[in-house]
């Protein structure tokens, strides 16, 4: 299977808009395709209304964005893309039909994927060509920030793909859970149906509102579902000796009648108590305000998760262990080999994103500190300071950092940071950094950083070893 570069979303909708956010804001092409010429509009403001949380799930450094193009030629996209995601309505003769149509056009070795909720993969295989790089990668709303996929194959359905979509997935920054075997509904819309199955007899019964329903989950199981799920959290409740005691001590209540996981019949009574508890709750807003509100949550919980690296978080922390990984892999790619450095060393390039932008206009001023801490990772990382340097009980910590401004560097501008070693004795090193508009090569500001060399066991600072420190002077130069 290629490598993917492009991908092509099969429809658009709720679904194929997060799609494509995500993949954009991680550097994929994305062609859309929709037989209704109105969706471009609706797919580009979209992509644009995600952006705002997109920019604050991480700041680690990302690749330059991707294009989106828009066609109502559904075969015109098959043909040109490296992975297929369709996203077209929940009725299987409709999706059989289309991606039967789509497979006969893409190259046999793009992986075709459906997001469907809980069609079965060996059903949509059906009438394809090429029917083994057919699988369901179900994502949850929104896409852009939820980081769940889950992957199921049918009965044709290659390990190869399964692969490949794994991989894919992974780098513009998911969850993939491969489902051992394919049943309606997957894993989490099994599960989220049966509690909504509950929800439903619980209004129809008048026994709670939409309202209370919602605080039932939000201030309590919520916020632990967020971290460790519900099995986890049930061996915990079993105190010392875990599930088994758990199960052996409430097992029985499986036997009361708690719960009814037949649904009721989906009266006009029942829908209007549904309508006037959630509008209610929505106490006016809008939705798309509800949608930044949630999205805002989303991006706090998984920023809090990710210190733990538990849950989301540990996704959204290996996602930027390889950002931070990529990018200095291609400033290290400028550094000659051996020797010391001719002159100072263009390390880093980016470019100013528009969540760097201040009332002025131009970039604000954490963010030249942010870009100056990439460009001295850069060079950390390729002298060995890396995940085996801090495990082994020693890391670099900042203890000064001067900043001079010397232009304006506006929102698209692209930069790149030129930088050496100005100093290193056993305990100090310093680094000389320069930042550059790369349009006109103009100095728009430069840095002046001191870090020092800590045993963290011990908590102070302490000598490096004579190697580290030979690659470290190495790295510096004359003038600069």
């Amino acid at each position: 299977m290629r490598q993917v570069r492009t991908l092509g979303l099969l429809g658009t909708g709720v679904i194929g808009g997060g799609w494509a956010a995500r993949a954009l804001h991680f550097g994929i092409d994305v062609v859309a395709a929709d037989v209704k010429p109105q969706m471009e509009e609706w797919l580009r403001g979209a992509v644009a209304n995600a952006e705002s949380a997109l920019a604050r799930l991480t700041f680690a450094p990302l690749p330059p964005k991707g294009k989106l193009s828009f066609t109502t030629d559904l075969n015109a996209m098959a043909r040109q893309v490296d992975f297929i995601q369709e996203n077209i309505p929940e009725q299987i003769e409709l999706k059989q039909r289309v991606l039967a149509e789509a497979s006969r056009h893409a190259p046999p070795d793009v992986v075709i994927a459906s997001s469907t909720s809980g069609i079965m993969p060996t059903d949509l295989q059906r009438d394809m060509v090429a029917p083994e790089r057919l699988l369901v990668a179900h994502p949850f709303n929104p896409v852009y920030l939820l980081p769940l996929v889950e992957l199921v194959g049918g009965q044709r359905t290659s390990t190869a793909a399964i692969d490949a979509a794994a991989r894919f997935f992974t780098t513009i920054g998911m969850h993939p859970l491969r489902v051992r075997r394919e049943v309606p509904g997957h894993l989490t819309d099994r599960l989220q149906e049966a509690l909504w199955r509950e929800i439903l007899h619980l209004v129809n019964d008048d026994v709670a509102t939409t309202g209370e329903l919602d605080e039932s989950i939000v201030y309590g199981p919520g916020l632990r579902w967020a971290a460790m799920g519900t099995n986890l959290i049930y061996h915990l409740a079993g105190g010392e000796t875990g599930m088994r005691h758990m199960l052996r001590q409430f097992g029985p209540c499986l036997k009361w009648p708690w719960t009814k996981l037949e649904a009721p019949e989906l009266t006009e009574a029942l829908i209007d108590k549904m309508v006037a508890g959630t509008q209610a709750q929505a106490a006016g807003r809008s939705i798309r305000e509800l949608e930044r509100l949630r999205d805002d949550c989303l991006v706090a919980v998984q920023q809090v998760l990710r210190e733990y690296n538990i849950g989301a978080g540990s996704t959204l922390r290996a996602l930027e262990e390889r950002l931070y990984a990529e990018s200095a892999a291609a400033g290290r790619a400028r550094i000659p080999a051996g020797g010391a450095a001719a002159g100072p060393l263009r390390v880093f390039e980016s470019r100013v994103r528009p969540e760097w932008i201040d009332y002025n206009g131009h970039m604000t001023d954490s963010r030249y500190v942010q870009v100056f801490g990439d460009a001295t990772d850069v060079l950390l990382r390729h002298v060995g300071v890396d995940d085996a340097f801090r495990k082994a009980g020693r890391a670099f910590y900042t203890v000064e950092s001067r900043v001079v401004h010397k232009a304006e560097a506006r929102c698209g501008e692209d930069l790149y940071v030129v930088s050496r070693v100005a100093e290193v004795d056993d305990k100090r090193v310093r680094f000389a950094h320069a930042m550059h508009r790369k349009r006109d090569d103009a100095l728009t500001a430069t840095a002046d950083q001191v870090y020092l060399h800590v045993d963290t066991a011990a908590g102070r600072a302490a000598p490096m070893d004579a190697a580290l420190r030979a690659r470290l002077a190495a790295l510096g130069a004359p003038g600069g």
